[in-house]
């Protein structure tokens, strides 16, 4: 392991203005010849190089007033002497499965010749993504455009005072329907108060400063940018440059713990697959007070707490995101489901196979966290943070939180990840009913499908090679199908997974967790919380009365206690409460927004209550019989009575105990 080395900027940077001329077509390709010959990746240098006889797009971005949350963009496009030259927006960005309409940000597009710029260019917007340009013969088109960002999130785009975060997919215009690569310039005009620019694209030759080049339309979407005043921490592994890019760190954010153990994750992750598959990497760590991640090549986007190294679970959540994104370099950014690439921006493409590319990869982000020696076991068993549970009470492992959901019984995991597009970045208030997370699910699959291997091979074998085999036969340009992906696992495990697959991806029986537990020498704890006691021990505490359960949620909406899911099979349910009813009264004893959870616990199950609701504004009444709450059944921990080959076998999956 490399021992940690540190570099914390924050000095200013000076930039040059890109020069207004534009380039000619001979000017262009002796800039590719210069620029190919300087380039340092073979893998880079080729794509370039495939790309040298094609004249480029050239961006130029501009925040002439960064607090209005616009970008200003300037382009210019080869029209190859063409009459009409159509662009194209795309409507989303891999890695998060939805039509975003990123086109609805843009505004005040024009168009003039290059040359010409005194005579504006007929247009006409052909589609709510394309737009069509009469070039009246122009080599080149110089068109212009604004973008509103205002969406903080890792899929969008963000500009204000402080900085800017840029995604390829909702900011660029390109020609549309080109078959071959063409190389993509983008110039930031930064601000005077902004000093840095980071991005996992290579710098122009000449390390113009804020000037990247990107050597084709899929790099440009697959490479954030970033502008501000960011605390940069550097580290090294296998001499390549590593940079977390803080946004916020405010004196609050604990920078060199948090690069440090960031170089502990990606060494781990190295050892696993052998080798890093890039030059440089980008982690944009933004403290914004939000949350969330996004893959990408050789950087990821994450959002978090400036908080958050502040206190063991929030921190370790972040640990959690930052193994899972980066677990994705390798896991879907190269060995991607077949339907992923090449990418079709325009249209969804849809998957049956996220539950290897989420699912497993949520599998694994724990663990590396653990092989990094970051966490302990009993952390990986529990599961995640409250901050990673959408608020979530309490820490849940992924079994706990699949059989909660009722939606495992209604939707196969396969289907979930074939339905993405549709359902699980649309959720509503019945998700919980008819939907299951390829996340959570996959993950789950992804444990028992590791001990099954471990099993089966008496521990010669894992689910870490059958990462590592079907990254051999199909990263880069092939791309594995479900079937393919499928038969590398039984290949490794040496016997027929057939039965396994079919009922774990193909239907919605329920999971059978004994084999693994078993093998690993765990249980589910008591779902009272009972502790085993010598025979002889006297327990004074009296036993808590059970309260009533209606199985019902509810918000406080202006003062008005509104119910917000109502889940299957519960009293409420069978009562007939729908999603909008506003609770008034138990048996004409008003509840007050804020007391639901104290009144339930004066009633006891199997008590009969009159509810009174009102619905669109007319009051009736329901009469519900209260339930029991479902016991949480599902909490791992070490078995006492494991044997002493389990502790092996736990050892061998998780390492040993402090």
């Amino acid at each position: 392991m490399h021992r940690p080395h540190f570099v914390s900027s924050s000095g200013s940077t000076s930039f040059q203005i890109w020069p207004k001329r534009h380039w000619t077509l001979s000017f262009a390709t002796a800039f590719w010849i210069t620029f190919m010959s300087a380039y340092s990746t073979p893998t880079q240098a080729a794509e370039l190089a495939a790309s040298s006889a094609t004249e480029p797009i050239q961006y130029t971005l501009s925040f002439p007033r960064p607090a209005s949350h616009y970008v200003e963009v300037e382009a210019v496009y080869p029209t190859a002497g063409a009459p009409q030259i159509t662009l194209m927006m795309a409507i989303w960005t891999p890695g998060s499965y939805l039509v975003r309409e990123y086109a609805r940000n843009v505004e005040d597009v024009a168009a003039r010749a290059v040359g010409k710029e005194e005579t504006p260019l007929k247009f006409e917007k052909v589609r709510k993504n394309r737009w069509r340009i009469e070039t009246g013969g122009a080599a080149a088109v110089k068109v212009t455009y604004r973008v509103y960002a205002r969406e903080l999130s890792v899929q969008g785009n963000w500009v204000d005072a402080g900085f800017t975060l840029l995604n390829g997919a909702p900011t660029f215009l390109t020609l549309a329907d080109e078959k071959a690569a063409r190389p993509h310039h983008v110039k930031l005009m930064l601000p005077t108060h902004w000093a840095k620019s980071f991005c996992g694209l290579p710098n122009a030759p000449g390390n113009d400063p804020h000037h990247y080049v990107a050597p084709s339309y899929d790099d440009l979407v697959d490479c954030p940018i970033y502008a501000g005043n960011p605390t940069v921490h550097e580290f090294q592994v296998d001499n390549k440059p590593h940079y977390l890019v803080n946004e916020g760190e405010a004196g609050v954010w604990d920078g060199p713990r948090s690069a440090q153990d960031t170089q502990a994750i990606v060494q781990a992750q190295r050892d696993f697959w052998g080798f890093l598959p890039y030059d440089k990497y980008v982690f944009f760590n933004l403290l914004t007070e939000t949350g969330g991640g996004l893959e990408h090549k050789n950087s990821t986007v994450l959002m978090a707490s400036r908080w958050a190294t502040r206190k063991r679970e929030s921190y370790l959540n972040w640990l959690y995101l930052v193994s899972h994104e980066y677990f994705h370099t390798w896991n879907v950014k190269r060995l991607r489901p077949v339907e992923l690439g090449p990418f079709d921006y325009e249209n969804e493409v849809h998957t049956r196979s996220l539950w290897i590319a989420e699912g497993l990869t949520s599998y694994y982000d724990r663990l590396f966290v653990r092989r990094a020696g970051l966490c302990t076991q009993a952390e990986v068993l529990a599961g995640d943070p409250p901050s990673a549970a959408g608020g979530d009470d309490k820490t849940k492992n992924d079994i706990e939180r699949l059989q909660e959901t009722h939606g495992r019984l209604v939707q196969p995991l396969e289907l979930a990840s074939h339905d993405a597009w549709i359902k699980f970045y649309r959720r509503d208030e019945n998700t919980p009913n008819t939907s299951i997370s390829y996340y959570t699910k996959g993950a789950v699959v992804g444990w028992l499908l590791d001990a099954k291997i471990r099993e089966t091979t008496k521990n010669a074998k894992s689910l870490d090679d059958v990462m590592r085999l079907a990254y051999q036969r199909y990263s880069g340009e092939k791309g594995f199908t479900p079937a393919e992906f499928r038969a590398t696992a039984a290949e490794v495990a040496g016997v027929d997974l057939a039965a396994f697959f079919t009922r774990a991806l193909d239907t919605t029986d329920e999971l059978d967790y004994n084999e693994s537990l078993a093998w690993y020498g765990l249980k589910f704890a008591d779902p009272k919380g009972n502790k085993s006691k010598p025979a002889d021990a006297k327990d004074d505490k009296p036993e808590k009365p059970e309260k009533g359960y209606l199985g019902i949620e509810t918000k406080n909406e202006a003062g008005r206690l509104v119910v917000s899911t109502v889940k299957r099979q519960t009293p409420g349910y069978d009562a007939g409460f729908n999603v909008g009813d506003e609770i008034l009264a138990f048996n004409n004893f008003r509840v007050r927004p804020d007391a639901l959870g104290k009144q339930m616990e004066l009633y006891r199950p199997g008590d009969q209550v009159s509810v009174l609701i009102a619905r669109r504004d007319q009051l009736q009444t329901l009469d519900v019989t209260l339930g029991t709450e479902p016991k949480n059944q599902h909490k791992l921990e070490v078995n006492p009575e494991a044997t002493a080959e389990q502790k092996q076998n736990l050892e061998a999956w998780l390492g040993k105990a402090p």
